[in-house]
């Protein structure tokens, strides 16, 4: 179908592949956390609008330049480094909420600067590039009468079922949050040890080379 084939394996592993956590998924906790599910699904939304930009890059072929040049994977690469230190820096200067005004203590952003988050977490991360590279590929019959058309369906149909599973993860996270009405003290060290995973998570990214 559509040049496609073993669709059912494709969806299973996409999910599969998607559930794995990730700076993604840090990020949509870490807002879901803090400000509610609705900027947990911005951020998901962002990160979905990035999987579209690498889906068609690698349809036309522009992300093969990551796979082949050393230098265009080391600027995507650590610009991406970059831009996760700096969300990790955030997260790391948490201050503790004040007993008054019960204040988040990861500063709250419009939505529209959460889907620039998110967006700019995953589309900066040439890892994801070269994963659509080596995965999808996978899934498109030899005979395909369009290649880049099977290779853009395979794409939305994965970029669709990670939307499901980030939009779950948001809603989940900020309902388990209001349940558990963590006092700020605790919240201060949650945002301080998400931030170190940031910090973990952008070290390999600079470190990481090509495969």
């Amino acid at each position: 179908m559509f040049g496609t084939h073993d669709l059912p394996l494709f969806i299973i592993s996409g999910l599969l592949l998607n559930i794995m956590p990730g700076p993604d998924s840090l990020l949509i906790m870490t807002r879901s956390a803090t400000q509610g599910w609705r900027a947990g699904v911005a951020a998901s939304l962002g990160i979905g609008a990035g999987t579209m930009v690498h889906i068609f890059a690698a349809a036309l072929g522009l992300s093969a330049v990551l796979s082949t040049s050393a230098t265009a994977f080391t600027v995507v690469k650590l610009v991406g480094a970059a831009y996760i230190l700096y969300m990790a820096v955030g997260l790391l200067r948490s201050r503790k909420a004040s007993a008054e005004t019960k204040a988040p203590v990861l500063q709250a952003l419009p939505y529209r600067k959460i889907f620039a988050q998110g967006f700019l977490t995953n589309v900066l991360n040439p890892k994801v590039a070269l994963f659509f590279l080596a995965f999808v590929p996978q899934f498109i019959a030899l005979d395909a009468p369009s290649k880049a058309m099977a290779f853009i369906i395979l794409g939305c149909i994965f970029n669709f079922n990670g939307m499901l599973w980030c939009c779950g993860l948001a809603l989940t996270t900020a309902k388990a949050s209001e349940r558990l009405k963590l006092n700020p003290s605790v919240s201060l060290w949650l945002n301080r040890a998400t931030g170190g995973l940031f910090v973990w998570l952008g070290v390999k990214l600079a470190l990481s080379k090509q495969t």
